[in-house]
């Protein structure tokens, strides 16, 4: 309450309460005076309760469960038991009280007789008593908090959090399954679980509740199958040739109903024993009767839209048949009916009916039944839904039940069918004379059903599935399957759910239905009948009528609905229905006249208290039913005069009582009335007084809202239902009208119930806090503005199209040549309107609100405070809205502008051109603009569109999408006067205007056009002449897409993505109708840049897929093309062919590993250096290609260890070749083919004997020889038997290998031939791929790892590459290189991982075989050199090989990085020799390492054997035996060693069994050089190792020592025996080939040697 009102008197003017009884004039009503505002009165019989702001409760009248008496029984008394407890609503009953505390928790008071106080023990209860509601299905049983109370005569029923109903007290109207009564503990009214109720109401004996129709949420639960007391299943099926039977006659031996969703079953006692046919004599007591039972039960099944349970009446089934099947189905109709009927009654006569025969009839009957209900294909989701139309709803008409007609439990019909029939009829006329309110409406409403708009009908949420609106026969499966599928309209007039899915909590429920249960003698039930209900069932008639509250008067019911109308049902001995129709056990409207319109409903004994609005918006009250006499006769005969003159109505009793309500006068001079209350003969209203007109606002807003609402329901089903619904629709407006007319109509629906939503929310926020803080048009004021926005343009469409005029001759149809119905609720201006400006005014009206909650809003805003929060969104609520409003005006006319526009346009095209969304924006039928150098008799007409430019010419027009569209002035110079440019994506216009400010017309609107078609600007296209002086331009680049139409390689493509200028640029996707596709960035209208291309490939059904770089629309630079073959080509490519490096895949992609060619290709075929891996044959070829053979010198080598080096031509082995097989057979000659010797040639045995001469034949196979053959040892056996070849002779030598890797990288760089470019142009190109490759990752972060993207961004950096190099930049330029082979985005990097992938595609697998290790070493020193050159031309001032670089005076060890492999440093010369492998190895060589290091092993596998054999022996030896035989002086041997506990500062003596403990330091040293790559890291290890033994020995000695080679020699051995390094001799070489040559005649050159001495030592070391 923070309303400057509340603070100036103290709330004084809020919740003021009056009291009256009666409704005579001279009737004044009291004010009862408390000490806050009132929040709300709850009256019963003879007393009331009150509760009051701050949560204090008083009661009032007679209480005579007080121990003290009251003394002023008037006065309000304040419940002191509640202190301390914050109540929140009251409830009263006609003898008890109850109120809800802020937490739920539920206190009763009063008369207890009944148990109505939940108490067990009192027969009434004097103060408000804590009551618990315990949920016994948890446990420990839980408390339920509760909403709400509601109190009846004997009963009460509380309202839970969970939105489920408890009751408790005693009789039927409690709804529970229980035989004993009073019910003292609550007790959850099963029937109505897992539903959502959103109240509950209570008369003397019977109950209420307001339930929400099942939602499309609902529907997922799973439906119920099992009976919920006895757990059988509810439905057996039965498979009958061509039908299915779903019996769901399940009898529950506890006797109660089923859910209302199942069949309800028949009442406890009712199968105890079959009665006569005979036993039909009406009875007063509602359960003794089962004839009478079985019609209601019957009946209620009806009603619920479900087939009777077995054994009910089929003569009213039959009828409910009959009657649907004459009006409404499609399916076989009455005759039908009773042709089956008549068939089923003569099959039963034969087995004539007994006590046993029971379950055979009923299960009979089910067939029936269960054929009859078309419903049975949804039976199991909620049927009742499915069918709620007033179809459905019959009333057991008194007539039929009393008529004498036999209705036999066991369902047979005795008697002949001639009196079935005449049944018939008479039932079905007893229907008709009994119609609910209108025949008309009823007869309406089976018409309407005809129709073939099932989703336009029925009100309920399930609108869809009206389809199952008539019970017919003989169902066969496949039409059940075909009903099932309900046939679903474009529309549907009324919304599922809320509006819009997020409003559904918040906005209050209009889809609901009323459910009543409880004694029904006076009709109150609503059910057409005067039986009692023992479990809730829905009221049929009130489930599609919107109804937002129900109240319960002593006998009768009222429920009020969203559009302001009240029905009532019950007993109307006063007069209290407001209607004087009967029979009244049915909802009826209360007669109200035209306008009134109720938003506040209460019921007391025999009055109803009604709150409405009238011709003003301040609320007025009506009141009906019973006068209160006032004491004195003469008295109540002064008020039979004085009623006479006010209604001319004749008393019927001497109490006196209102035909219809009437207006009581006094009502005007109270004040803003919010709510009304009646119980027993009192009435009560609270009002507020007008402070400061904020009341007066709301009650204003809410007022307007709810005619509005009215308004709108009253359209939608007066105008809208019935257009939609005429059977020539279709053929009047045709599709594309009709499309847009069912758009219209459901837009509509959705304003109309979100509408309607809105109303009963501030019907809402009247009744309870009136403020502005819950106003739902503030709170979600985008649901409001979308939908008015969305209605809108869905009408502007329709206006476009010429609806309203197509739309006329339907509308005369229907509503004759003046239409007063439409003039009247469009509110139409005009003098003589048109039909068509009639149905335009109507379809228009809904735009005309929004101005009014404009102004409503800033009516309450002018209440507050400027500077109040409140004050603020009411106004810019109010805003928004009011700039809506002028939004949708401006659309409007656009829409007008362009439906007169195509009125005036030649017809030909109109059809092509006009579309809904289309809007006119100026066209040149003045000649405004012309085409440049058009001939002088052709027309160029151009119109521009809000979303293309047309130029139409005679018989011919184009269409330009405006969002390809560009348009731009050309200089005056150029072109003469006034020319404009339009570039579109295939062509370029020059068109003149005729004056400059045509032309700037032209070029702003074109250009706004663009803007807004492109989503630009957000302000809408402003008409022209409106002259809007905003310049906007649309900008240059856009992305848009478009599908091109002129000959060329785009026909028919379809682009989509970004533009330049008319021109694909940036990234996009172009489509061409064969099924190619491209990904990617293009470059002025062709593909540039990365890409993804895929074609399809017919014949082998899979795609061809390109990823990779383009240039000028062809494939160009690095890609993957993976063939549909399952071939993938991995390298580079120039003019959309394979050129230069790459890598071909081939065969079956599943395998592991399918043969592979890389190496260079040459305009899409293998040319110059490759390496072919052929998995089918087992070899691997390394050598020469030409156009995809091998041609020139190579090298082949096959799994099984042959090995071929020679000439190549054609593919095949031909001229001179080396060939040597495994076991050193070797033969040098000519060959004519592959393995296929040809010529002369020598062969040589491994044993060096060999044969000179010509050779013919397959190796492998028998040879030809021709010649001699020589056995040089004979004689000299100490001679070296080997004659070695030389090979590599005949190989390609290294420099010539991978030529193409090399040459891309200096292309990267920037130079045409290796060397010849500029340093800083080389350095750019760096910069830039880098820059542009980070960009590409930064996009999928996830490719990069932290330490990646550091090195990248370090690399950004150019580090200074000119000026003289020193120590400190050459230790730059190493880091940076070590950094930029770190990463493939460099140059750099990606030379240095291409290299690595094609040395190890050569050797490894067959290509690990020893006599490649020449060529292996070869390789890599070759890769050096050319890495070397590109590192000097990067850093031009970097020596040459060998060159020298001079020592700083500082020490730079310091400086050093630690761990960084630099042994060079310790060398004494004074500078540093600069040379490849120092500089490149540490990055290259650890790559190559595992296949290079096989090679080495593999090669010198023999000796390593002979050493490693050697080593395993000696190491036996304990260590000083070792060292003896060693000859180790006696001095170097360790006496004592250190012990593994160096702490006890302790010595362990070497004794003669101390194994591996001597030098052991210096043995692991020595164990490393297996886990280095380098040979400068090898060496560090030997120099290492070296230090640890001096070290050793000099501790021993206890002085500095020099050594002696032949000392150290021994020493030495030792250790490298105890070091055991496998493969040793593989190490020795390795360091041998690549060690660098600068090194070999320093220190380290020395300790090299040594090893390798002590290595050939071991292997012929002889053991004694």
């Amino acid at each position: 309450m923070e309303r400057k009102s509340s603070e100036d008197d103290g709330g004084g003017e809020r919740g003021l309460l009056h009291t009256w009884k009666g409704y005579s004039c001279s009737v004044t009503p009291e004010r009862l005076l408390l000490p806050g505002p009132v929040l709300q009165v709850a009256l019963g019989t003879r007393h009331g309760v009150l509760l009051v702001e701050g949560g204090q409760v008083y009661s009032f009248g007679e209480l005579p469960w007080k121990q003290s008496q009251v003394s002023e029984p008037s006065k309000p008394t304040l419940e002191g038991a509640l202190s301390g407890q914050r109540v929140v609503s009251v409830a009263a009953g006609s003898f008890h009280s109850g109120a809800v505390t802020e937490d739920g928790g539920v206190h009763m008071w009063g008369d207890n007789s009944s148990g109505q106080c939940g108490l067990s023990g009192l027969s009434s209860v004097p103060n408000p008593t804590p009551v618990a509601l315990l949920d016994s299905d948890n446990a420990p049983p839980q408390t339920v908090p509760v909403l709400e109370l509601a109190c009846g005569g004997g009963h009460t029923l509380a309202l839970s959090a969970q939105r489920e109903v408890w009751a408790w007290g005693s009789g039927s109207q409690l709804g529970l399954n229980v035989s004993v009564f009073p019910v003292w503990k609550p007790q959850k009214v099963e029937h109505l679980a897992g539903r959502c109720v959103l109240q509950v109401a209570c008369g003397a004996s019977h109950s209420l509740a307001l339930v929400r129709c099942l939602g499309p949420q609902d529907l997922h639960r799973p439906p119920v199958d099992k009976c919920r007391q006895c757990h059988q299943m509810l439905y057996t099926m039965t498979d009958k040739e061509d039908h299915v039977i779903i019996s769901d006659g399940h009898y529950c031996p506890l006797g109660v109903e089923l859910t209302e969703d199942e069949a309800p079953a028949l009442t406890q006692g009712l199968k105890t024993e079959p009665p006569l046919p005979s036993h039909t004599s009406p009875s007063p007591d509602p359960f003794s009767d089962p004839a009478q039972d079985s019609e209601r039960e019957q009946e209620s099944a009806l009603a619920n839209g479900g087939p009777p349970a077995s054994g009910s009446d089929p003569s009213a089934e039959s009828k409910e048949g009959g009657v649907s099947g004459v009006k409404s189905s499609p399916y076989p109709d009455e005759q039908a009916v009773k042709e089956y009927l008549k068939k089923l009654t003569e099959a039963e006569q034969v087995t004539k009916p007994s006590a046993g025969a029971l379950t055979s009839s009923s299960s009979t009957l089910n067939s029936l039944v269960a054929s009859c209900a078309s419903a049975v294909g949804e039976r199991v989701a909620s049927t009742y839904e499915a069918l709620s139309l007033k179809k459905m709803m019959t009333y057991l008409p008194s007539g039929v039940a009393r008529s004498g007609v036999p209705a036999g439990i066991t369902g047979v019909l005795v008697g002949d069918t001639t009196a079935e029939r005449v049944r018939l009829e008479d039932s079905t006329q007893a229907k008709k004379s009994s119609s609910t309110g209108d025949i008309r409406e009823e007869e309406a409403e089976g018409l309407r059903r005809r129709l073939s708009l099932p989703g336009l009908l029925s009100q309920g949420r399930y609108a869809v599935h009206v389809l199952s609106n008539s019970y017919t026969l003989l169902l066969s499966p496949r039409l059940l399957r075909r009903a099932g599928r309900p046939r679903m309209r474009a529309v549907d007039l009324t919304p599922l759910g809320g509006a819009f899915p997020e409003a559904q909590e918040v906005f209050p429920t209009l889809q609901t239905e009323v459910w009543s249960w409880g004694q029904g003698e006076d009709g109150q039930l609503g059910h057409g009948d005067n039986l009692a209900r023992l479990q809730p069932l829905c009221i049929k008639s009130l489930n599609s009528k919107e109804v937002v509250r129900v109240e319960a008067g002593a006998h009768h019911s009222l429920a009020l609905t969203a559009q302001s109308q009240v029905f009532s049902w019950g007993s109307n001995t006063s007069g209290q229905l407001g209607h004087t129709e009967s029979p009244s056990t049915v909802p009826r409207l209360a007669k109200l006249s035209e306008g009134i319109r109720v938003w506040d409903v209460s019921a007391g004994e025999k009055h109803t208290l009604l709150l409405a609005d009238g011709d003003c918006y301040r609320p007025i009250i009506y009141y009906s039913g019973q006068q209160v006499k006032e004491g004195a006769e003469e008295s109540h005969t002064k008020e039979q005069g004085q009623q006479q003159e006010e209604g001319g109505e004749e008393e019927q009793r001497a109490g006196g009582y209102t035909r219809q309500p009437v207006l009581l006068p006094f009502c005007i001079d109270l004040g803003y009335v919010s709510n009304v209350f009646a119980g027993g003969q009192r009435c009560v209203v609270l009002l507020d007084r007008n402070v400061m007109g904020f009341i007066a606002s709301l009650h204003e807003l809410a007022a307007a809202e709810r005619k509005f609402y009215c308004k709108l329901s009253n359209i939608k089903t007066q105008i809208i239902r019935p257009l939609l619904e005429l059977d020539s629709l279709c053929s009047a407006l045709g599709p594309v009208v009709l499309g847009l007319l069912q758009t219209v109509a459901g837009r509509f629906s959705l304003l109309c119930h979100l509408t309607g939503q809105h109303a009963a929310s501030l019907t809402g926020n009247l009744r309870r806090v009136r403020d502005v803080k819950s106003l739902l048009v503030l709170e979600h004021a985008d649901i409001f503005l979308d939908s008015y926005s969305e209605y809108c343009s869905a009408v502007d469409n329709l206006q476009v199209m010429g609806g309203f005029q197509t739309l006329t001759k339907p509308s005369i149809d229907l509503f004759g040549k003046s239409p007063e119905l439409l003039k009247k609720l469009s509110e139409c201006s005009e003098e003589t309107p048109t039909v068509a400006d009639l149905l335009g005014a109507l379809f228009y009206l809904p735009t005309r609100h929004m101005q009014e909650y404009g102004r409503l809003l800033l009516k309450l805003a002018t209440c507050f405070e400027v500077s109040s929060d409140d004050y603020q969104r009411l106004q810019d609520s109010c805003s928004s809205f009011e700039a809506l409003a002028l939004k949708l005006k401006r659309k409007r006319k656009d829409a007008e502008y362009t439906f007169h526009f195509w009125k005036s346009f030649p017809g030909k095209m109109t059809d092509s051109l006009r579309k809904p969304h289309r809007r006119l924006i100026c066209e040149s039928s003045n000649k405004a603009l012309t085409l440049q150098n058009a001939g002088r008799f052709s027309v160029n007409w151009f119109i521009v569109f809000n979303d293309a430019l047309v130029h139409a010419q005679f018989s011919t027009h184009h269409v330009f999408p405006l969002a390809t569209l560009w348009v731009e002035p050309i200089p005056e110079e150029n072109s003469g006067p006034y020319g404009l440019k339009l570039i579109t994506p295939e062509e370029t216009f020059a068109l003149l205007a005729s004056s400059p400010t045509e032309k700037a017309k032209w070029l702003r609107s074109i250009n706004q056009a663009v803007e807004q078609a492109l989503g630009g600007a957000g302000q809408d296209t402003a008409s022209i002449g409106s002259g809007s002086s905003q310049k906007t331009e649309p900008p240059v680049s856009r992305t848009a897409s478009y599908t091109f139409c002129k000959e060329g390689r785009l026909k028919e493509a379809k682009y989509g993505g970004h533009w330049l200028s008319g021109k694909p640029n940036g990234s996009g996707v172009l489509k061409w109708p064969d099924g190619r596709i491209y990904t990617g960035t293009f470059k002025n209208g062709l593909e540039d840049g990365f890409g993804e291309f895929v074609a399809t490939n017919k014949t082998l059904n899979k795609n061809d897929q390109y990823q990779g770089h383009w240039k000028d629309g062809k494939m160009h630079g690095l890609g993957t093309y993976s063939y549909a073959s399952g071939e993938v080509y991995d390298g580079c490519f120039q003019d959309s062919m394979r050129h230069g490096h790459g890598m071909l895949r081939s065969g079956k992609l599943n395998t592991s590993s399918p043969s592979v060619f890389i190496g260079q290709w040459l305009q899409d075929k293998k040319t110059g250096y490759g390496v072919f891996d052929d998995i089918t044959k087992g070899e691997k070829y390394m050598g020469m290609w030409q156009d995809h053979q091998r041609q020139g010198n190579g090298v082949v080598v096959t799994q099984f260890g042959l090995y071929y080096e020679g000439a190549f031509k054609e593919n095949k082995m031909m001229g001179t070749g080396i060939l040597l097989s495994e076991d050193d057979t070797t033969y040098e000659g000519e060959f004519s083919d592959d393995w296929t010797l040809n010529g002369k040639g020598v062969l040589t045995m491994p044993n060096a004997d060999y044969l000179e001469g010509s050779f013919n034949g397959e190796w492998g196979s028998g040879l030809k020889v021709t010649g001699s053959y020589f056995k040089p040892h004979l004689f000299d056996t100490d001679k070296d038997k080997s004659r070695d070849v030389k090979l590599g002779r005949l190989c390609v030598c290294a420099e010539d290998k991978w030529q193409a890797v090399f040459e891309e990288c200096w292309s990267e760089l920037g130079c045409e031939t290796p060397g010849q470019g500029e340093n800083g142009k080389a350095w750019e190109n760096i910069a830039v791929a880098l820059t542009t490759s980070r960009r590409l990752i930064q996009d999928s972060p996830e490719a990069l790892s932290r330490s990646h993207s550091r090195t990248l961004e370090s690399l950004e950096v150019i580090p200074q590459h000119e000026g003289p190099i020193t120590m400190e930049r050459y230790h730059t330029i190493r880091l940076y290189l070590i950094k930029a082979c770190d990463t493939p985005l460099h140059s750099l990097g990606r030379l240095l991982e291409t290299l690595v992938a094609v040395y190890r595609m050569t050797y490894v697998g067959v290509g690990a075989n020893r006599r490649l290790l020449p060529q292996a070493v070869n390789e890599i020193k070759s890769y050096l050199n050319r890495i070397f050159l590109i590192v000097r031309f990067l850093f031009p001032d970097l020596p040459e090989e060998g060159g020298l670089i001079p020592e700083p005076t500082t020490n730079l060890q310091d400086k050093r990085e630690p761990g960084s492999s630099d042994a060079h440093l310790e060398s004494p010369k004074p500078g540093r020799v600069v040379s490849s492998s120092a500089l490149l190895l540490p990055v290259l060589l650890p790559r190559l390492y595992p296949p290079l290091f096989t090679l080495y092993a593999l090669d010198k596998e023999k000796e390593d054997d002979v050493y490693w054999e050697c080593v395993l022996r000696l190491n036996k030896q304990p260590d000083l035996a070792l060292l003896a035989f060693l000859g180790v002086q006696q001095k170097f041997w360790p006496v004592s060693i250190p012990t593994s506990m160096p702490e006890l500062a302790e010595k362990q003596q070497v004794l003669s069994s101390t194994k591996d403990a001597c030098f052991a330091s210096a043995v692991e040293t020595l164990q490393q050089i297996s886990t280095t790559f380098t040979p400068s890291d090898k060496l560090q290890v030997i120099q290492l190792t070296f230090e640890e033994i001096t070290q050793t020995v000099q501790s021993l000695l206890k002085q500095d020592f020099l050594w002696s080679m032949d000392d150290l020699f021994p020493v030495f051995l030792y250790v490298v025996l105890r070091a055991r390094i496998r493969n040793l001799g593989s190490e020795v070489s390795l360091i041998e080939d690549l060690m660098d040559p600068c090194v070999q005649h320093g220190e380290h050159g020395i300790m090299f040697t040594t090893l390798k001495a002590c290595y050939y030592q071991i292997q012929h070391e002889k053991i004694t």
